[in-house]
């Protein structure tokens, strides 16, 4: 007889893609009014498992039980029944709705639709939680944080009381994270028991009661909060020991390399994304690029890679080779590149922008120096040498140097994309998004990486989405806000508040330091 105090209870459940076993004959429990951690490293499980929970995928095999009864989820709707509500990293909101109607929306309720009902049961909800939320705001109109917890209400209106939160933090400023969490206490008062997948191992830490460990499809075990820290979860995620020490040695004679001064851009629709940006980037040194999702961050970075249209202001590049000047406005991306500035971009469609997925890796090497053969044959020593050190190096999970990229897990894919850039030994390295979607065991060794550009005197521009990592791994910081430069901020010497207050302010005061 299964005891009370478990709200799910999960029986040896398992899910196959083809040959590749996502799920292993898990089980896990989730106790009444608990919040729970789930951690793994890339490709763990740890989302398609909570899919399944969800209603998303159906298991294999296995047994689902909800407050101790036997239940099949075949659909969400299934998983709303039991009281389930998953908010996905990626919000399922319609734009030109207000914030009452994304949260009615589906629901079969008797009679005509009462949107000032509707109105009052959301308010309600929002004082009892402490949500802050405006009920006719359209979502266009709304943050980040503020479309997060439109879809937080929206399950907790259909009278979920199990929640699973995917990845929440990933895209919030400290701030808008510390009242989410508040949330979630005021929500785990009220009775209701709480999943949350996250990659950041502080805020494990912080938040959850417990931590369950998933390990390449496999329930490795389970801790409580208090007796855990950072490494031993760490070790547990991994397997081994991960050393996790970022090493920030202090730049050596840094010299002005590249000079953005007042870029000005706009979009195709003519809304301004980047307005008067100033900053410099110096050799031997990490600059990171700090905001909000949507600040800009992307703009300033294909601007400077020629790849976006500016309206107005100067890129200097100052060439380490010839020791001239040049302004890279106008220029196109072959000529930018050949100058010495590279661009390892991590965009959410790591295949579309950057890799040829049908490819191996030896195949996407080549596209960097094919230009370089002298002969009309290509030479495929260099790219498959280029290739193999980084499987080797950045231990990408991979059959061969030649299988396609696209069959490769996103990870792998950003591994080859981070690699091959680094290896083109540019003298400005721009890299967006480098760790995105990465486990922490990856991350730090393209942390190390980049590190070690810097020290052979590279420029490197990281834009990134963890504070924690941006402070520790940086030199100084930019920090963008609606397109704007609000500071610019030694990382040694600041912290995540002023950080987090400067990522929220427009204008600020752009001094540099």
């Amino acid at each position: 007889m299964e005891s009370v105090q478990n709200a799910v209870r999960l029986e040896k459940l398992t899910k196959h893609f083809g040959n590749v076993v996502a799920n292993n004959a898990i089980s896990l429990e989730l106790h009444e009014g608990e919040i729970l951690s789930l951690l793994g490293e890339n490709g763990s499980g740890k989302t398609t498992l909570m899919n399944m929970l969800s209603g998303i995928y159906y298991p294999d095999s296995g047994q689902i039980y909800i407050h101790g009864k036997p239940v099949t989820i075949a659909s969400p709707k299934d998983a709303f029944a039991h009281g389930i509500g998953m908010i996905h990293q990626h919000y399922k909101l319609v734009d030109v709705f207000t914030a009452t109607e994304n949260i009615v929306l589906g629901l079969n309720e008797k009679g005509k639709l009462n949107l000032k009902e509707a109105g009052k049961k959301i308010k309600e909800i929002s004082e009892k939680y402490g949500f802050e939320i405006n009920p006719d705001q359209k979502i266009y109109d709304m943050s980040v944080s503020q479309k997060q917890t439109v879809e937080i209400i929206k399950v907790l209106y259909r009278g979920a009381d199990i929640l699973i939160l995917d990845e929440p933090t990933a895209v919030l400023t400290p701030q808008e994270t510390d009242k989410l969490f508040a949330v979630m206490r005021n929500m785990q008062k009220d009775g209701k028991s709480i999943i949350i997948i996250t990659h950041k191992l502080h805020e494990v830490l912080e938040v959850s009661d417990r931590v369950a460990i998933l390990r390449k499809g496999e329930y490795i075990g389970d801790v409580l909060t208090k007796d855990a820290d950072q490494q031993s979860l760490t070790d547990m995620m991994v397997g081994h020991t991960v050393s996790l020490n970022i090493n920030r040695p202090e730049p050596v004679n840094p010299t002005p390399r590249l000079e953005v001064k007042g870029l000005t851009v706009f979009d195709d629709l003519g809304v301004k994304r980047l307005d008067d940006v100033t900053f410099t980037a110096y050799s031997g040194e990490i600059l990171g690029i700090a905001g909000i999702a949507g600040s800009g961050q992307r703009e300033l970075l294909e601007s400077i890679s020629g790849l976006y249209p500016i309206s107005k202001g100067e890129i200097l590049y100052h060439n380490p080779k010839t020791g001239c000047d040049e302004n890279l406005v106008g220029k196109d991306p072959m000529s930018i590149q050949k100058a010495g500035v590279s661009m390892a971009f991590v965009p959410e469609d790591r295949l579309g922008m950057g890799l040829v997925g049908s490819m191996g890796m030896t195949g996407n090497m080549m596209l960097r120096s094919w230009r370089n053969g002298k002969s009309f044959f290509v030479d495929k020593k260099a790219p498959e040498q280029l290739a193999n050190t980084i499987w080797k190096e950045l231990e990408v999970v991979t059959p061969s140097t030649n299988f396609p990229v696209r069959r490769m897990s996103g990870g792998n894919v950003q591994k080859v994309l981070v690699g091959r850039e680094i290896a083109q030994n540019p003298a400005v390295l721009m890299t967006a998004y480098a760790v995105r979607g990465l486990d922490i065991n990856t991350s730090y060794t393209i942390y190390n990486l980049l590190t070690a550009e810097k020290m052979k005197g590279v420029a490197v521009v990281y834009v990134g989405e963890d504070l924690d990592v941006l402070l520790e791994l940086c030199d100084r910081l930019v920090v963008l806000c609606g397109g704007k430069v609000s500071g610019v901020v030694d990382a040694r010497t600041t912290n995540k508040r002023e950080v987090g207050v400067l990522m929220t302010r427009v204008g600020g005061n752009g001094n540099e330091q």
